[in-house]
């Protein structure tokens, strides 16, 4: 449906919308949802696999072996395109119903006026001109113009970044009408407002828009391809060149034209996009067990090579809730420790647990911020609504459900759980102290102050607010020393970003004259300072990200000061870094003007829209920098889609957020980012562990095909023994190479550079040194049986096949464990099958080989050792000169027994 444009729309009667004006609008303007990609369908989901380089070598490695009858070598490449395919598709599908099955988490509907009734639709039937009405805990579901509030706070985190509830009073009249726009959540109070843009016309809807980019190749994807064409070009010449060599000697055409198309299957790893596959489906599972949902399967090889991780603060790194931390009296200042809005926690001076009877200051000063106040806290298994769960809780806008929850303004939240954690009881207190009166809170007066009746007699005001409008004459009595102080006390906290609340009573024998100003002769009771802490995961996570030479960036729209202190708490900017840039935090407004200069030099970000977002990323990506960008709001969603890794909340996470990114934290746990990059980093070395085992493999075989002739051997190898070999060699045990564990020391190393082929780092050095062992051994046992009159090409193809399974199990991460056990099931299995060719009949008919002694056979066996014992040097004499270098291979250590590994990652390494 095309939808129309939709124009302003006028404030409804009383009454709203009738019923058939609502269905022709929504027949006209469409559903308010925002537009989400069709469903891909499966034929297209079975061509984007098939046109991988790799998939498209083996293609033409099908006609080859069709062209020349060998049906058998046919159906086992094709039956491994089959399951590459088969398992990519799936796991892609199995994704989409996994993020569907998320959308149970957003808003079931909407409270409209239609026909002058109350009426609660779903929130996709609302349309432009519908009456809605909001109450604690709904979530707007469209944008509109306000018509009336009382005491309304709208957290607008999931738009805007900003952790502070925002506070929308009516202007008078002839002004703008202020607005609220969909998916943001009320926390407090109620109102009616008139819908003016659903669907992709809303804030939302606009956001989303920015996402409309195809999603590039990943870094493994582009390393494949290149190294796909060169290994297909490569391939080609040097069989030709054997082809040629044949011819020469006087080789019989069809025998050398079917040595040479052999010789091309060889050389190309066809077990390659099995063992790419069966990584990456390995990491998603393990990601699954661990409540993250991956949306595309390259995504786990993705983030083994990030660079940069731009991570949204408010509910990411954050608990994305209100925390009250800091205490001031004149008579010190006092910590309070706990997280969320359970009662569970301390408040402590000098290291000493304060309670109620021991530190009477406190006391005071929390009792007032519980007495003055109207929030609530819900415990888990408390209900509220007909669904069941509270308000906040239904917009998962707090958090997981089996956590407390808020009901009302997060900040006087916080002031309860303060009061809880130093055991006052806040019901108890409003039995004792209950309320008489109240001047309500607005952001005009930025303070709020409730009359108590004493337990003795008479009245106490508790007045808190900003400390600008608290800390004056006008309202407090005390002198102008204590004003000073408490004034350079706040400066200090709101240094650090902290919120500020100072709290001020009186007591009153009665009630003021002709209802005079309760608001004045106050007396301070102290200061405190609220922010929304950061998880307490979520240091150890950026710990973890700059262990592995992972650069971290944070990126909000909350205010700069407050930035700042989380970046400083969490380690994403350290003294270092401090030292090497003018400014701490950079802000939109410099991005919008220019003088933020180069953006890949700060490492944190405060007031950006979703536009800055995107250049942020858009820069790192510019810079050659592979980027992975965490969030949940709806204001994150371009620069998720935008990102090399989108990873997106579950639980806090909005749709758009959710639908923007390659991997989905169900949990919202932070250190799922940090398993999923190690379990990324394994993907990648498990491919480059195949290569080395399947490339040495092929190259052995087309130096023995090559150099055999000058050394006495016309035809070193058949060409039904160079396909049995290639099939034995990269079935089974290469598939399994795709299985093996992380090496210990994985997370100990930076990332690899974004550009660097899958080759590089000395692995194509590696690969002809193995290759010309194998080779070597090869060649010298022809020569010595072709001398001593033995079966030499028999002796060859046993050699050749032997001597590469010693490689392949000397390639394993963990050698001399049984972290693996289908490597070696896999490795004995194709040694049998190999001894196999040599002495069952019917295969001795098929691959032209003669049964040896069991001395020969013994002495053939025996030189698989060469090729265990190679490997395992090699990979020493890496492992020493990445150390020289100070960049070690990961996968090159094989050694279970580094010092310094973590004791959990050493038993998650061995599942």
């Amino acid at each position: 449906m095309v939808r129309d444009e939709q124009a302003p729309v006028a404030a409804p009667p009383a009454a709203g919308l009738s019923a058939a004006e609502a269905a022709a609008r929504l027949e006209r303007y469409g559903p308010n949802i925002v537009s989400t990609a069709r469903p891909t369908p499966l034929w297209q989901r079975i061509g984007t696999q098939l046109r991988d380089p790799l998939i498209l070598v083996l293609l033409v490695a099908i006609a080859l072996t069709i062209a020349t009858g060998d049906y058998l070598d046919t159906a086992i490449i094709s039956f491994v395109v089959v399951v590459n395919t088969a398992v990519g598709v799936t796991q892609e599908v199995r994704a989409e119903r996994a993020v569907m099955a998320l959308r149970e988490l957003s808003a079931p509907g909407a409270r409209v006026v239609r026909d002058g009734e109350e009426r609660h639709v779903p929130s996709s039937e609302v349309v432009p001109g519908d009456l809605v009405l909001l109450g604690e805990g709904d979530i707007v579901p469209a944008d509109g113009e306000l018509l009336e509030e009382a005491a309304l706070l709208v957290d607008e985190s999931s738009l805007t970044g900003e952790a502070e509830p925002v506070g929308k009073p009516l202007p008078a009249d002839g002004e703008q009408r202020p607005v609220v726009s969909a998916g943001t959540v009320v926390v407090r109070g109620r109102a009616r407002f008139v819908v003016t843009a659903t669907g992709a016309d809303s804030a939302t809807g606009r956001i989303a828009a920015l996402m409309t980019t195809k999603p590039a190749a990943t870094p493994l994807q582009r390393r494949l391809a290149a190294f796909g064409r060169v290994l297909a070009a490569v391939a080609v010449v040097l069989c030709l060149v054997v082809l040629v060599i044949g011819l020469l000697r006087g080789q019989d055409p069809e025998l050398m034209a079917v040595t040479a198309i052999s010789l091309v299957v060889a050389a190309v790893p066809e077990s390659l996009p099995a063992v790419v596959t069966l990584g990456l489906a390995l990491g998603a599972r393990r990601m699954a067990e661990r409540n993250a949902i991956v949306r595309r399967l390259p995504a786990v090889e993705t983030l083994g090579s990030v660079t940069v991780i731009a991570t949204d603060k408010t509910g990411t790194l954050t608990e994305g809730r209100m925390s009250a931390q800091r205490l001031w009296t004149r008579h010190g200042t006092a910590a309070v420790s706990g997280t969320g809005y359970a009662p569970e926690g301390r408040v402590e001076r000098e290291d000493t647990e304060l309670r109620p009877d021991t530190a009477p200051d406190v006391t005071e000063l929390l009792t007032a911020a519980v007495l003055c106040n109207d929030a609530a806290l819900q415990a888990p298994d408390a209900t509220d609504g007909e669904d069941g769960r509270s308000g906040e809780a239904r917009s998962s806008a707090q958090g997981d459900e089996a956590d407390w929850h808020a009901l009302g303004d997060p900040t006087e939240a916080a002031l309860l759980t303060a009061g809880a954690r130093l055991g006052l009881d806040r019901e108890a207190l409003a039995r004792e102290w209950p309320r008489t009166e109240e001047i309500p809170f607005t952001s005009d007066r930025a303070r709020m102050t409730t009359v108590h009746r004493r337990p003795g007699g008479g009245l106490r005001v508790v007045c808190k607010g900003a400390p600008e409008v608290v800390l004056v004459p006008e309202v407090l009595a005390d002198g102008a020393g204590t004003l000073a102080e408490a004034a350079e006390a706040a400066g200090r906290l709101a240094g650090e970003g902290y919120r500020v609340l100072a709290v001020a009573v009186a007591d009153r024998a009665e009630p003021p004259e002709g209802g005079g100003d309760w608001e004045s002769g106050l007396n301070l009771l102290g200061l405190i300072g609220i922010l929304d802490p950061p998880r307490e995961a979520a240091a150890e996570t950026v710990a973890a990200c700059r262990r592995a030479g992972i650069i971290p960036v944070l990126i909000t729209g909350d205010h700069p000061l407050t930035a700042g202190v989380v970046a400083r708490r969490l380690g994403v900017v350290e003294a270092a870094d401090q030292a090497e840039e003018a400014e701490e935090v950079t802000t939109g407004d410099r991005i919008r003007d220019g003088s933020a200069g180069d953006l890949t030099r700060p490492r944190v970000f405060a007031r950006t829209s979703p536009e800055q977002k995107l250049d942020i990323v858009q820069a790192w990506r510019g810079a050659g920098h592979v980027v992975a960008m965490t969030g949940d709001g709806v204001n994150d969603g371009p620069a998720l889609h935008r990102a090399d890794i989108g990873v997106a909340m579950g639980r806090r996470g909005t749709e758009v957020a959710r639908q923007a990114a390659d991997l989905v934290l169900a949990d919202d746990d932070l250190g799922t980012v940090v398993a999923a990059v190690e379990e990324g980093r394994r993907v990648y070395a498990n491919v480059r562990r195949f290569l080395l085992y399947g490339l040495a493999g092929g190259a052995a075989e087309i130096l023995v095909m090559l150099f055999g002739p000058f050394l006495g051997m016309p035809l070193p190898l058949l060409p039904a023994q160079i396909l049995w070999i290639n099939l034995l060699t990269h079935g089974l045990p290469g598939v399994a190479l795709g299985a093996e564990p992380v090496a210990p020391d994985t997370m100990r190393h930076p990332p690899r550079p974004p550009e660097e082929s899958v080759l590089g780092a000395g692995l194509w050095p590696r690969i002809l040194a193995m290759g010309l062992v194998i080779a070597g051994a090869s060649l010298g046992v022809g020569i010595w049986a072709h001398e001593t009159g033995r079966p030499w090409q028999t002796m060859v193809f046993l050699v050749l096949g032997a001597t590469q399974l010693g490689v392949g199990l000397a390639s394993r991460a963990r050698p001399g464990t049984f972290t693996n056990p289908f490597l070696l099931v896999g490795i004995a299995a194709a040694l049998a099958l190999q001894i196999a060719g040599v002495y069952l009949p019917p295969l001795q008919k098929l691959l032209g080989t003669e049964a040896l002694s069991a001395g020969d056979l013994l002495i053939g066996c025996a030189l698989s050792a060469v090729g265990y014992a190679a490997m395992r040097l090699q990979v020493r004499l890496s492992a020493r000169a990445g150390r020289s270098a100070g960049a070690e291979e990961p996968e090159a250590t094989g050694d279970p027994g580094v010092p310094g590994v973590p004791e959990d990652r050493e038993r998650a390494a061995g599942r």
